[in-house]
C-alpha cells in the first residue's frame, strides 16, 4: 500500500473534474444462475474488483464490480447446489477494504461447512488478507510469491523544486494534523502529520495482522507475515499457504473437497468451456470457408517477443509480445480441441517474466500430455523463451538460433537521489517502527534503494525461481539435473552446441517441425495446418484473410493495401528507432515487467542482433 503526494493528487483531480462526468448506468447484480447439478462455484478476481462499472466503452464489464460480487455471493451462498467455492486471485491488486469484506463473506460460507479454496499466482498484503479470512485452503503457483511485507505510506515533498522555480505557495490550514499543504510548504513531514499518519497506519496494520492470524488460526503468523517476500516453499513452510500448484490443480482439489465432479464459473472471467471462447478470427475464417476447424489438423502457435503476464500490442494489430493471459488461453483451448491433433509452438523470444513463463510452461506440459507438442526455435529461445521451449515433446532449432541463458535477473530502479537533486524529497513512514521492517514495507518503491537485509530476501526469492527453472527443464527434457546444470547459469549457445548439450533434439526449421508433428500425431503428410494468432488483428480481417500465394495472386491490390495499411499503422504508433533496431525494442519489452513491479525475470540480459 502506497500513498504519494496526496495534495498533488487533489489539485490534479480538481482541475480534471471541471468538465463533469456522465453518470454510469446502474447495473443489476448478475444472477446467481441455476445449478443443474452439485458444483464448485468459481469466482475470478484476477482482473481486479472495481467499485463501479465505468461508463467508458473500455470500462470493466458488467458483472465484475464489488457491489455485484457482494450480492452474488449472498445469493450463491443460499444455492442448494453450491457445494464449494474456488476463488481465483491471479496477481490481482485489490483495495484493503474490499478485500476484507469479500474475505468476511466467504469466511461465513466457509464457517457454514462449505469448502472455499483460493489460488493465486502471487499473494500481496490485500489478497493474503482476503484469502486468510475466506479460504479453508490456500494454493500458490510454484513460480509465484507471497509478497506480504508490511504497510507503509510514502510522502513526496516538492517545496525545494517550487522554491527553485520561484513559485509562491500560499496555503492556509485549519487543524494542526491536517498536513495537506505540506507537500508544497515543507521539506518533510511535520511531527503532527507524522503522528497522525503513524497512528492510522498502526490501526490498519493491526486489523490486517489480526485478520490473517485469525483466518489462518496460526498465532505465529503475526511475527512472520511482515517478513516477506517469501518464495513458494518458504511460504508453505511458514504456514502462509497450504499447497503449491497451478489453477487446474486447485480446481480439482476444490472439487474433491466439495464431493463433486463439476465446477461452474459464476463471477468474473470468461467461460472455461473452450468451445465458447473461440476468437473473432475463427468466426471470419468459418464464414469464408478457410477454417479447418473440425478437421484433424496441426496447429502452429507463434510465440514472439518478450514474455509478460498480459501482452500489450498495437491497437487493431497483432500483439508484440507473449502474454500469459493471451497465449495461455490459446494453449488451453488447443489442449481440449479434439480436432487439433498436434501443436507446433514457434518461439522467438529473449524471455521476460519468470512468473508468466512458469504459468505457460505448466499449460504447455498439460497440452503435451494430450497430444504431441513440437517446439520450433526461430531466432532465439533464451531464458524465459527456453523455459517455454523445454516443455516440447521434441525441440528443433536452426544452427543459427540462440539458445540457453538459463538464469534469473531482477531488481528495480530507485530515483530518490535523482529527485533530490531537483528539490523533491521523499520520506517513508512505516506502520512498524522497527527500522528493518520499515525498510521492507516499501521495498518495491521507486524512491528508495534496498537495504542489505531486503537485498538478501530478494536474492533468496530469485534463487528459488532459478532452482524451479532448472527443475522445469529437467522435467520437460526428461534429463537428470547433472546433465542440465553445466549449461545453466546464464550461458548461451548456438543451435549446434545446444543440440550437443541436449537442450534441443534436432536441427531444422518450421517446415521440419510441422512434418514431425504430423508424424508424431500419425496424420497424413498432407494434413492441414491451422496457424493460430497469425491474423494481424482487425486490419488483416478487413483486408482479406490469409496470405497464401493463391489469395495474393487473385487479389494483388488487396495485398498491397494490406502492406500499406500495416506500414502506416507501424509508422504512426511505433518510435522510429524501433525500425532501425527492433531487437532493442524486443529487449526493452522483455525487461518491462520490472516497471510493473515484478522482482524476478528470466530474460537475456542484453539485446542480440545477427545480421
Amino acid at each position: 500500500m502506497r500513498w504519494a503526494g496526496a495534495g498533488v493528487l487533489a489539485v490534479a483531480a480538481s482541475m480534471a473534474g471541471c468538465t463533469g462526468r456522465e453518470r454510469a448506468a446502474s447495473l443489476p447484480a448478475p444472477p446467481a444462475g441455476r445449478l443443474d447439478e452439485p458444483a464448485v462455484i468459481e469466482i475470478d478476481l484476477s482482473r481486479g474488483l472495481p467499485e463501479s462499472a465505468s461508463a467508458s466503452l473500455f470500462g470493466p464489464p458488467s458483472g465484475r464490480t464489488h457491489a455485484q460480487l457482494v450480492q452474488s455471493l449472498r445469493a450463491l451462498s443460499e444455492a442448494e447446489g453450491a457445494k464449494g467455492f474456488l476463488v481465483r486471485l491471479g496477481s490481482a491488486r485489490l483495495g484493503f477494504a474490499r478485500a476484507h469484506e469479500i474475505g468476511r463473506i466467504l469466511g461465513d460460507i466457509r464457517a457454514a461447512g462449505r469448502p472455499v479454496v483460493c489460488h493465486a499466482d502471487e499473494y500481496n498484503n490485500a489478497t493474503m488478507l482476503l484469502a486468510a479470512a475466506a479460504c479453508s485452503k490456500l494454493w500458490l503457483s510454484p513460480a509465484g510469491q507471497v509478497d506480504t511485507v508490511g504497510i507503509a505510506a510514502q510522502l513526496v515533498f516538492a517545496k525545494g523544486l517550487l522554491d527553485k522555480l520561484n513559485v509562491d505557495v500560499d496555503f492556509l490550514q485549519v487543524g494542526k494534523f491536517k498536513g495537506a499543504s505540506e507537500p508544497f510548504t515543507r521539506e518533510g513531514a511535520s511531527p503532527e502529520a507524522r503522528q497522525s499518519l503513524q497512528s492510522a497506519l498502526g490501526g490498519l496494520r493491526e486489523a490486517w495482522l489480526s485478520g490473517i492470524v485469525e483466518g489462518r488460526g496460526k498465532q505465529e503468523l503475526r511475527e512472520a507475515v511482515e517478513d516477506g517476500p517469501f518464495a513458494p516453499e518458504d511460504a508453505k513452510a511458514r504456514g502462509l499457504v497450504d499447497e503449491l500448484g497451478d489453477l487446474e490443480a486447485a480446481i480439482e482439489d476444490a472439487k474433491k473437497l466439495s464431493g463433486t465432479e463439476v465446477s461452474v464459473p459464476r463471477f468474473g472471467g470468461a467461460p472455461r468451456d473452450p468451445s465458447l471462447s473461440r476468437s473473432l478470427v475463427d468466426v471470419f475464417r468459418s464464414i469464408s470457408g478457410a477454417s479447418t476447424l473440425g478437421t484433424p489438423h496441426v496447429a502452429v502457435v507463434p510465440a514472439i517477443g518478450g514474455i509478460t503476464m498480459t501482452a500489450r500490442g498495437m491497437p487493431l494489430g497483432s500483439s508484440d509480445g507473449i502474454g500469459e493471459r493471451e497465449l495461455g488461453r490459446i494453449i488451453t483451448r488447443l489442449t481440449k480441441d479434439t480436432s487439433t491433433k498436434a501443436v507446433v509452438l514457434r518461439i522467438d523470444s529473449p524471455g521476460g517474466s519468470a512468473l508468466a513463463s512458469d504459468l505457460l510452461w505448466q499449460k504447455l506440459m498439460r497440452l503435451r500430455e494430450e497430444k504431441p507438442l513440437v517446439v520450433s526455435i526461430g531466432g532465439m529461445a533464451a531464458s524465459g523463451g527456453y523455459y517455454l521451449a523445454c516443455a516440447g515433446t521434441k525441440v528443433l532449432a536452426e544452427p543459427t538460433s540462440i539458445i540457453g541463458s538459463i538464469g534469473v535477473v531482477g531488481g528495480k530502479f530507485a530515483v530518490g537521489k535523482a529527485l533530490a537533486e531537483i528539490g523533491i524529497n521523499a520520506e517513508t513512514v512505516a506502520a512498524n517502527p522497527d527500522p528493518e521492517r520499515a525498510a521492507r514495507a516499501a521495498y518495491m518503491s521507486a524512491l528508495t534503494p534496498w537495504d542489505e537485509p531486503t537485498r538478501a530476501r530478494v536474492l533468496a526469492s530469485m534463487e528459488a525461481v532459478y532452482d524451479l527453472f532448472l527443475k522445469r527443464i529437467t522435467a520437460g527434457r526428461n534429463l537428470p539435473l547433472e546433465t542440465i546444470a553445466p549449461s545453466a547459469e546464464g550461458r548461451i549457445f548456438g543451435g549446434v552446441e545446444a543440440q550437443g548439450r541436449s537442450l534441443v533434439d534436432e536441427l531444422g526449421g518450421l517446415e521440419r517441425a510441422v512434418a514431425l508433428a504430423r508424424e508424431l500425431a500419425k496424420l497424413p503428410a498432407d494434413a492441414p495446418v491451422e496457424i493460430e494468432q497469425d491474423d494481424g488483428g482487425l486490419l488483416e480481417l478487413l483486408a482479406g484473410g490469409d496470405e497464401t500465394g493463391e489469395s495474393a495472386a487473385r487479389t494483388p491490390d488487396r495485398a498491397a493495401l494490406k502492406e500499406r495499411a500495416r506500414e502506416a499503422m507501424a509508422g504512426a504508433l511505433l518510435p522510429e528507432w524501433l525500425g532501425v533496431a527492433p531487437e532493442v525494442g524486443t529487449f526493452a519489452a522483455a525487461m518491462a515487467p520490472l516497471l510493473a513491479g515484478e522482482r524476478a525475470l528470466t530474460v537475456l540480459p542484453f539485446a542480440v542482433t545477427l545480421r
